[in-house]
């Protein structure tokens, strides 16, 4: 499948700031499951910075931005061929352990009831008991937009019994990790939910180490693993670690964000 991306944000500023410093996830994983036909990463008035690839196999990108500017736009544009491999991270490098992915994180962190929810369920093998951690996670947290903020954690969400992709992400490597299996934050694109109507373009799922296979993407919202439809960006312990663009602005002046984004089915 061949996915078009155009992704704006756009960070406006109520006064001037001296400088802008910012760290890009930004370019698609290189895995067997995806390749990239085009792309494009544009800052305005930017200055591009050192690229590299960290341990997990992400491209991290630096930019700079010198002041004074009351404005900043991020412009992602490109196309990315796609493939179906049920979720499964074939073919991407890197090079630290899974076992560092066993570590929690003030998101992830479980709480009696997470544990007791990972302890709801057994399976023959690895790979079901994902499957099926995931199942419950999608159950016990029905996907409902704007109910939760940026700073939710896993265990308010299943308190709550209800969030959106985030939540469902962080409370997946939750109940995985109650579990002693790995598990970690990924960000990317969506084109459509399975029945094609819309959903959030920018999406974020989990991916769990299954001992033989390796790493396997779950989308408990959706209730199905990354298929075609999915373009990966990025990994980390939670939301803020795999974060697409982080960044810090000098001048201590209110900042307002506004994003324009659309994933759309193409022709090469």
């Amino acid at each position: 499948m061949l996915l078009r991306v155009d992704h704006v944000t756009r960070y406006h500023y109520d006064r001037p700031v001296r400088s802008v410093v910012q760290s890009h996830r930004l370019t698609p994983s290189v895995f067997q499951g995806q390749r990239v036909i085009d792309w494009e990463v544009t800052v305005s008035d930017g200055r591009r910075g050192a690229e590299f690839r960290d341990g997990a196999g992400d491209v991290i990108q630096g930019w700079t931005v010198a002041g004074p500017v009351n404005e900043i736009v991020v412009t992602v544009r490109g196309a990315v061929e796609t493939q179906d491999l049920a979720g499964v991270l074939k073919r991407h490098r890197e090079t630290v352990s899974p076992d560092c992915y066993l570590r929690a994180t003030g998101p992830t962190r479980t709480d009696k009831a997470l544990s007791e929810l990972a302890r709801s369920v057994d399976a023959a093998d690895p790979l079901a008991l994902a499957h099926a951690l995931s199942d419950c996670v999608a159950d016990a947290i029905s996907y409902r937009p704007g109910v939760t903020h940026a700073h939710t954690t896993a265990a308010e969400a299943l308190a709550l019994g209800e969030g959106v992709c985030q939540d469902h992400a962080h409370a997946l490597i939750a109940v995985a990790r109650a579990r002693e299996m790995p598990g970690r934050y990924v960000s990317g694109y969506l084109h459509a939910t399975e029945d094609g109507t819309l959903h959030e373009a920018a999406h974020a799922w989990a991916e769990v180490y299954v001992a033989g296979l390796g790493w396997v993407g779950f989308d408990p919202a959706n209730r199905c693993c990354p298929d075609e439809r999915y373009i990966r960006l990025g990994s980390g312990f939670d939301a803020q670690d795999a974060a697409p663009i982080r960044g810090i602005a000098r001048g201590g002046a209110q900042e307002e964000l506004d994003v324009s984004l659309a994933v759309l089915a193409g022709q090469q």
